[in-house]
């Protein structure tokens, strides 16, 4: 049940991701309209555009946590034995959580000593444009430690105990496998 509480989150991010997409390109080619047609432009464009950039990449970066779409190789861990698998998701795990950990950190000190300031044409607090990462990394802590909790418990099949979907190996093996 949790799982698929975090999967219709993900679909909520796909979703946004399409909406500040949507936005971008109608607002940058309005403004080039603008400036070549017109000789004029829509300051507010600029800006928005680059803070919608910057939260369409964190919940597209959340998305392929979840789903597992992130580069990577397996190209030892896919030959280990099972305990070995997992050894080795349960380290890149406790080594993710940290790193993440250590971004909400970074993220909240940046998004509090920048409370004050406003945008330079929005004038909008600029803690917003520090939040994405604060939102991205204490969503990403819950989406690792909820797969984490599921490996500790056994609840992993063994296709799961390998972080990426994909490889180059076995082309076959990857191709008839669902992804999550």
């Amino acid at each position: 049940m949790w799982g698929k509480c975090l999967d219709r989150l993900c679909r909520f991010f796909s979703f946004a991701m399409v909406v500040c997409l949507a936005l971008m390109v109608v607002m940058v080619f309005g403004n080039v309209v603008l400036r070549y047609g017109f000789n004029d432009g829509l300051l507010i464009s600029e800006e928005l555009s680059r803070w919608l950039f910057v939260w369409m990449t964190f919940l597209g970066a959340l998305v392929a946590l979840r789903s597992h779409q992130h580069l990577g190789t397996d190209t030892l861990v896919s030959r280990l034995p099972r305990v070995g698998k997992k050894l080795c998701l349960g380290a890149s795990h406790l080594l993710m959580l940290m790193l993440c950990f250590f971004m909400l950190q970074g993220s909240w000190t940046q998004m509090q000593i920048n409370r004050e300031s406003t945008s330079a044409v929005m004038e909008v607090s600029m803690a917003w444009f520090y939040g994405a990462g604060v939102f991205f990394s204490a969503i990403a802590i819950v989406f690792i430690a909820t797969e984490f909790v599921a490996l500790l418990t056994g609840r992993l099949a063994e296709s799961e105990l390998i972080g990426v979907t994909e490889s180059e190996d076995a082309p076959h093996e990857a191709a008839s496998q669902p992804v999550r």
